[in-house]
């Protein structure tokens, strides 16, 4: 693989089609409610109920109270609630077992920074610090829940490598983030979903136990005795047009629209337009083949960062 020209920035096309847009894809705003649930409060108990029993939920972090329950609330001990937040959090432990996959699925190695958002009693924090010497943020809301956590990592003696705050999974700083775990509800993966495409680097891996992100399809998937294990890797913004000078001398001209992870455009050689047979988005990196009048194949590597190409790579 040898480097090629330097690209140009992104630019509007001359004369080769419509000028290519740089708006972030499919970060479109997901419905917002969140539901409360809470000990005193019957709707909300069988609504948590059902879902331990099923297995399904390892930490539901619900956050805006409804007002019509406000004065429900203000009546039980044992409950804190704010003008906007509910502190309750339902936890239900992920097993050893699924822990050890989701760490293979994301490949964490000592070099990462994992962070958990809704960590529970950090065993999966502590897990990735134990097993691949990673660093870990675990994220709770309730701070019983984030003691327990803290206690569990002096235990396991990995508390110079992991760190737990009392903060909401919405409003925590991810963006130093090289894995993210999750164990929470489809509606809230959706919630976050904006912020985990806008807020992590590309290259970031997502792995979450047992709900997916809509229409954001993973790009692997688990199955571990009826249990699904999702991944998904960050995707640069690469949607727009870009230019640059292949070793043969020609200029190669691209037009990119992207959905998530999945890319789609036309190509051309100088002035002629050429077929775009393949583009594979992975994190910061995009591989285009571009097919030319005589059926030769050429293969470029964009390399991405902050919204711009920083290197493109022929392979000869």
């Amino acid at each position: 693989m040898a480097k090629a020209g330097l690209c140009a920035a992104k630019s509007p096309p001359v004369a080769r089609g419509a000028t290519a847009t740089s708006s972030s894809p499919n970060l479109q705003n997901t419905p917002t409610w969140k539901a409360s649930s809470t000990r005193g409060v019957f709707p909300f108990t069988m609504q948590y109920a059902t879902l331990v029993e099923r297995g399904t939920c390892h930490a539901l972090h619900f956050y805006r109270v409804l007002p019509m329950f406000r004065d429900l609330i203000d009546d039980l001990d044992d409950i804190s609630a704010g003008p906007e937040i509910l502190l309750d959090v339902p936890f239900v432990p992920t097993d050893d077992s699924v822990i050890k996959k989701m760490l293979g699925l994301a490949r964490v190695k000592a070099t990462d920074v994992l962070y958990d958002l809704g960590c529970g009693d950090g065993r999966i924090v502590i897990a990735a610090a134990k097993a691949c010497g990673a660093q870990g943020i675990g994220v709770e809301m309730d701070p019983l829940r984030v003691a327990d956590a803290m206690e569990n990592a002096a235990h396991a003696r990995v508390e110079h490598l992991v760190d737990f705050i009392e903060e909401s999974i919405f409003t925590v700083d991810i963006s130093g983030a090289t894995v993210v775990t999750l164990y929470l509800l489809e509606s809230v993966n959706l919630d976050l979903r904006p912020r985990l495409l806008s807020e992590l680097r590309p290259g970031t891996r997502i792995i979450s136990h047992a709900f997916s992100m809509g229409d954001w399809k993973a790009d692997e998937e688990l199955e571990l005795s009826g249990i699904s294990l999702y991944k998904w890797v960050v995707p640069a913004q690469v949607e727009g047009a870009w230019e640059w000078e292949g070793l043969d001398g020609n200029t190669y001209y691209v037009e990119l629209q992207q959905s998530f992870q999945e890319i789609t455009g036309t190509a051309w050689i100088g002035d002629t337009e050429v077929v775009l047979s393949c583009a594979t988005l992975q994190g910061d990196s995009l591989e285009l083949h571009i097919e030319d009048a005589d059926n030769a194949v050429h293969v470029f590597t964009l390399i991405f960062a902050e919204g711009d190409v920083k290197s493109v790579f022929e392979n000869v």
